[in-house]
């Protein structure tokens, strides 16, 4: 017998690049409401179906042939369309050719934004509580997280701490409004104070808008909208969240030229290109602002439906500006940790929820849960029953 074919397999030992991160709560909860039962209100996607015009958009552009590689920095009619939106709702105007890039999601949107302006020692903030993937790209790209809270229980930015965190390595700062978890929404002079606080600096800001269109009162202030932050800033949004399409992973990027430039030279290496055909039907919807521009006022009333239940219930109601997501303080009901009152929660009352803890990295307690309303309205009424129990 040949030796080699009596040797052993042999799985190669690996040094994590990410060894302290393991499962998400947000597979596990949702496992777990699936085990019992439980209404899920703690991944943050819809329970309902998308316009069905925006699936016969797709199915026309594959059905005459859009089914090759588009263009890496994506299908040219969708650039321009998005150039046209942006402008439209913000005032500043980009290049379709060279400041628009459509992106695999927002996620893959954010750490090619971070891969291509953090490196090894470098630092980028973040604030927390934050969505879970800022930190680990970050890590990715061999820099270092710093992490800033923000203001609580306003969740609003603590500008002398992020003044405090600034240094002479700081190459980012991602910020997120309206803000995943809380549904906070940075102010006009919020945009303002920050664009001071980094106007002697060369740090890239790295902007997380992927709720823009779910703003309740007032107005989305976009980095876009302030000149001083558009020139230093990439500003990320998503067509799954505004089309209610979460599977399709479909979202941009926009950025001046050379920061652009920069984006495109990490994206068309770890993604090259995006669904074709998704984008010309895509492009085709978004033709009609109204399905962007009636975003708002669909979510106001759900979220005004799942407040007015929880009023009733022992779960104190924490403000709620925008996103699809409310925050309740659980204290009067349970005096279990975050983590185990969500287990609890979902195994015993039936309803699943995210703890606020998994947003923060040292898992801090503040006794808050955040459900999310993107859910048909019988299925908020049938969560709202079951939390009526508390």
């Amino acid at each position: 017998m040949n030796v080699r074919d009596s040797a052993v397999p042999r799985t190669p030992q690996v040094e994590s690049r990410l060894p302290h991160v393991g499962t998400t709560i947000f597979t596990v909860m949702s496992a777990l409401a699936l085990e019992h039962g439980a209404v899920n209100l703690g991944q943050g996607f819809p329970d309902f179906e998308c316009d069905p015009k925006l699936v016969d958009a797709v199915d026309a552009a594959m059905r005459s042939g859009l089914n090759q590689y588009p263009p890496m920095t994506g299908v040219p009619v969708l650039r321009e369309r998005i150039a046209a939106k942006v402008e439209a709702l913000y005032g500043c105007r980009y290049d379709p050719a060279s400041e628009v890039t459509v992106t695999a999601g927002a996620t893959q949107a954010i750490l090619t934004a971070v891969l291509a302006f953090v490196g090894p020692g470098d630092e980028a903030i973040v604030l927390d509580p934050c969505y879970d993937s800022y930190a680990p790209n970050i890590e990715l790209a061999g820099g270092r997280a710093v992490h800033v809270p923000l203001l609580t229980p306003s969740f609003a930015p603590d500008f002398d701490r992020i003044a405090a965190a600034l240094g002479p390595k700081t190459k980012a700062i991602i910020i997120n409004s309206p803000h995943n978890p809380s549904g906070t929404v940075w102010s006009a002079d919020d945009m303002r104070r920050l664009a001071e606080l980094l106007r002697p600096t060369d740090v890239v800001v790295i902007s997380d808008e992927v709720y823009e269109h779910m703003v309740f009162d007032g107005e989305h202030q976009s980095a876009a909208r302030f000149p001083e932050l558009a020139a230093r800033t990439v500003v990320v949004s998503s067509f799954g969240k505004t089309y209610h399409v979460t599977g399709w992973k479909i979202a941009y990027a926009v950025a001046p030229a050379p920061l652009s430039a920069e984006f495109r030279k990490v994206h068309q290496f770890n993604v090259f290109t995006v669904n074709t055909p998704m984008q010309h039907g895509i492009a085709s919807y978004l033709a009609d602002p109204s399905h962007h521009l009636a975003l708002a006022a669909f979510y106001r009333a759900k979220r005004d439906r799942f407040r007015a239940g929880l009023a009733a219930t022992r779960l104190k109601l924490m403000p709620c500006a925008g996103t699809y997501f409310q925050c309740v303080d659980y204290s009067a009901a349970s005096d279990l940790g975050e983590d185990a009152f969500c287990r609890w929660l979902t195994s015993e009352v039936g309803v699943a929820a995210i703890p606020l803890s998994a947003f923060y990295p040292d898992g801090r307690e503040q006794g808050i849960v955040r459900f999310c309303f993107a859910k048909k309205d019988e299925t908020l009424d049938l969560a709202l029953t079951r939390l009526s129990r508390l």
